[in-house]
């Protein structure tokens, strides 16, 4: 088995097991778009909450714009900073909202290839079944034979005694599989060109006009998803708003084209996925604006709190000031706190240091002398070779300005003539 064998795998498992149990093609697609929703729940929700968040946070990251406007690299720095501290991802939103397009074409595998897929036949075996069903149940080859296995499968659905007789060595493989739902074949690619159509014959008009109108469907509910998505999540910036109208158009377009060019049941699959994902979007915004509404809430009333509690602190102080009274500041940081009581600790193991020499120097009998450099308590303000006495007459005062001058003189040299 190849890497796409082992992904498309369960998807097949899924949707068989789906058929076995509604024993209907169209339910077990519905069936399908309901448990990969519901699978897929979690990552979605995670996706919405960050989404709402980011928006929330557009107020602020304008005033981060505006006071970094010079400095974009700053401003890069406090914005990644800020998603930091309320917990917001800006790709999350994008990468999660990506997944269904893998499901989506696992799931076009699926139904493309019914016998390969769904009932695990081997090549040669679905050759067999093939040269028998063209034989025997009419089937016939198209020239590109993209959906031939759905064509097999339709026609032994249509011999199915005969086929399970004739066909009996493959066992418990084989599976009746009914593409009809509300009197369409979902296993056709809907028509395009409607004024093709027999408006005379009601029974081949009926399902032509509700295969024409899949596509159409599923393009409108494409819209109308990401319509509704925009307005649950207002507020969005400028650059998002352009890219989700972008999408508004793109979207529809494509699951128009998609739905037009695939089987009818990748259709019925978009469309029950595009109503779950709106009734997801709806529960999931009520949900996380209420949760939201509440932090918000919390983080005001707690910045509030914090502002009031500095203007008191600032009016204490100012109070103090006026008194001329000294208070500790309580503001001040553990690590400053530390430092100065290392430097008290410091000054305290000094004076009892210098105590002792004193009282030593004291027993010993020898006087201190008394040190011309020192100023108060700065004992070398006046340089450690000091001496007050140097210019005390003034040929001491000249000799040393004597010999300043003479070491600035140039030196000549006697040049011979």
């Amino acid at each position: 088995m190849s890497f796409w064998d082992y992904i498309v795998w369960p998807f097949a498992r899924l949707l068989e097991i789906l058929y076995n149990w509604s024993h209907s093609y169209g339910v077990a697609i519905i069936l399908f778009a309901l448990v990969v929703n519901l699978i897929l729940a979690p990552f979605m929700a995670k996706s919405k909450k960050s989404m709402m968040r980011t928006t929330r946070l557009q107020p602020q990251l304008k005033e981060l714009e505006k006071k970094y406007r010079d400095d974009p690299q700053k401003y890069q720095i406090e914005t990644m900073k800020l998603y930091k501290e309320n917990g917001v991802s800006p790709m999350s939103g994008c990468l999660w909202s990506l997944i269904p397009f893998p499901i989506l074409i696992a799931l076009y595998g699926v139904i493309r290839e019914p016998l390969t897929r769904m009932m695990g036949l081997a090549k040669d075996s679905v050759e067999a079944i093939t040269k028998w069903a063209a034989e025997n149940a009419g089937f016939v080859a198209t020239k590109q034979g993209t959906y031939d296995e759905i064509g097999v499968v339709d026609a032994i659905h249509q011999n199915w005694d005969a086929a399970v007789n004739a066909l009996g060595t493959f066992g418990d493989k084989l599976l009746n599989l009914d593409y009809s739902f509300l009197g369409m074949n979902l296993g056709v690619v809907p028509e395009w060109k409607i004024w093709t159509f027999d408006f005379s014959n009601s029974e081949t008009l009926l399902p032509a006009l509700g295969l024409f109108f899949i596509p159409i469907i599923a393009a409108f509910l494409s819209w109308a998803s990401m319509k509704i998505s925009q307005a649950t999540n207002p507020q969005q910036p400028s650059q998002a708003a352009m890219n989700m109208n972008a999408m508004n158009i793109f979207m529809p377009i494509m699951s128009v084209w998609i739905c037009f060019i695939m089987p009818a049941a990748l259709g019925i699959y978009w469309i029950a996925n595009s109503i779950f994902g709106i009734m997801r979007d709806v529960i999931l915004t009520k949900v996380y604006k209420r949760r939201l509404d509440i932090e918000d809430a919390e983080r005001i009333a707690a910045q509030k709190a914090k502002e009031e509690k500095m203007r008191l602190q600032h009016e204490e102080t100012e109070q103090l000031r006026a008194e001329g009274a000294t208070v500790r500041n309580t503001n001040t940081s553990k690590k400053k706190m530390q430092a100065q009581q290392k430097q008290s600790s410091d000054e305290r193991r000094a004076a009892a240091e210098k105590a002792e020499r004193e009282a030593k120097r004291e027993k010993l009998g020898i006087e201190k002398g008394e040190n011309p450099s020192q100023v108060g308590k700065r004992r070398y303000a006046r340089g450690r070779a000091y001496d007050p006495n140097r210019y005390a007459s003034a040929a001491a005062a000249e000799s040393p300005a004597e010999e300043i001058t003479s070491e600035q003189e140039p030196q000549t040299e006697d040049t011979p003539e």
